[in-house]
């Protein structure tokens, strides 16, 4: 891991105890939705509820505003206090120091830790919003474990929230790397290469897979070096960071996956990294492929 010294990637450093034991202790846990101590964030739409200081807004379980429309999830313990999560349909304005976010614009404006409760909450709401049924019997699901699970008594099936990896890289050649761009990305705009990992292949493979099929580039799988890794709630996937030796430098794109792609110095990744490229601009901050390229850049 090449990321020391960096701050922690949005999304990522979520410091709650999960409270695994807890999650199986069905008395402990309706102890703590009765405590007046425990807290619980809002999410609309997706949006979390987040106050002018870069923190997600805590209410207690009792409080009428902006009141839950399903049963609450639990996050985990903060300190001791345990802290939940719910969406609401409640359509009324926040109250002045607070607003509804965008969820990528969160990732920008919460603290670190934040963004991560943040992740974590609104993955598990996606998730229970779209798996109410069994996929083995078609029977309606019933919330467990705080609603890190969700069981069907009809076929005693058990299911969990699935994590969706996704291999990111940036191949390399000497002192070039290679970046793409899709047509519907803003002007400028240029990121690493990006793909889900199929069954069956290792990481290695996931990465030469798609490089190789997005821009015709042969790697060393056995050069791959892993970077970092970032939650990414949208809707749940796991960002695995790759930097990976090219074995050939001649670009042919998919035009269903790219509008086009090329080699970038370390030079202009400097610029672009500085916001002083001519034409050229790389993700913000809160995406990992900056990240990739600033660990690159910096050797």
């Amino acid at each position: 891991m090449h990321d020391a010294g960096l701050p922690p990637l949005a999304f990522s450093a979520c410091p709650l105890d999960r409270g695994e034991a807890i999650r199986r202790d069905a008395a402990a846990l309706a102890a703590l939705e009765a405590s007046p101590d425990s807290r619980r964030i809002v999410l609309r739409g997706g949006e979390p509820l987040i106050s002018h200081n870069g923190r997600l807004v805590r209410f207690p379980l009792s409080d009428p505003r902006f009141a839950p429309e399903r049963e609450l999830i639990f996050l985990g313990l903060e300190d001791g206090t345990a802290l939940f999560a719910g969406e609401t349909a409640d359509s009324s304005d926040p109250f002045e120091d607070s607003r509804f976010s965008d969820p990528r614009a969160a990732g920008m404006r919460l603290d670190t830790g934040e963004a991560g409760i943040f992740a974590f909450a609104r993955s598990l709401l996606l998730w229970r919003e779209r798996r109410s049924f069994c996929s083995n019997c078609g029977d309606r699901l019933q919330e467990a474990m705080g609603g890190l699970r969700r069981d069907c008594t009809a076929c005693s099936a058990q299911h969990f929230p699935r994590t969706d990896p996704v291999v990111i890289m940036l191949p390399v050649d000497g002192d070039y790397c290679l970046l793409g761009r899709q047509a519907a990305w803003p002007p400028r705009m240029w990121s690493a290469l990006a793909g889900f990992m199929e069954p069956g292949e290792t990481i290695e493979e996931a990465c030469a897979r798609e490089i190789a099929e997005e821009a015709g580039i042969r790697v060393d799988q056995a050069g791959t070096e892993y970077v970092a890794s970032q939650p990414w709630p949208f809707p749940s996937s796991l960002m695995i960071g790759l930097i990976v030796p090219a074995r050939s430098t001649e670009v042919t794109i998919d035009a269903a996956e790219l509008e086009t792609a090329r080699w970038f110095s370390k030079d202009e990744i400097a610029a672009m990294l500085a916001g002083e490229h001519p034409d050229a601009d790389v993700p913000p901050k809160i995406a990992i492929a900056r990240r990739l390229l600033e660990v690159w850049a910096s050797r």
